[in-house]
């Protein structure tokens, strides 16, 4: 199965992928559609359905576990990124959701 979702995190504190950071797929409503972590490369390669239906989407990142399981304090414990998902049409089209952090900064542009 493909996601048409996926997301890459980078911790910019250390020039690194951020392995094991939970992140959350969440519908409007904020109920949960999918879950998972981060793999060694920072990557989620699925998180999510094939295809969603059309709406607005949050991507929620855990921040806050995974700087405190480096020991490091944090002025982010989470962050939402708020995407819309435009068409579920086929094909449906990818939304690659990259997360750029640092303790206390973060910044995120849609991939591809």
């Amino acid at each position: 199965m493909t996601s048409q979702i996926t997301s890459h995190v980078l911790d910019g504190s250390l020039g690194r992928p951020a392995a094991g950071v939970v992140v959350q797929l969440l519908d409007a409503d904020q109920a949960l559609v999918a879950e998972g972590a981060t793999d060694a490369d920072g990557r989620i390669a699925s998180l999510g359905p094939e295809v969603l239906p059309t709406g607005t989407y949050h991507v929620v990142f855990d921040t806050g576990a995974y700087f405190a399981g480096r020991g490091v304090d944090t002025f982010y414990p989470s962050v939402t990124i708020t995407i819309a998902v435009a068409s579920a049409g086929a094909p449906a089209p990818h939304y690659h959701v990259p997360l750029l952090l640092s303790p206390f900064a973060y910044s995120t542009y849609r991939g591809s």
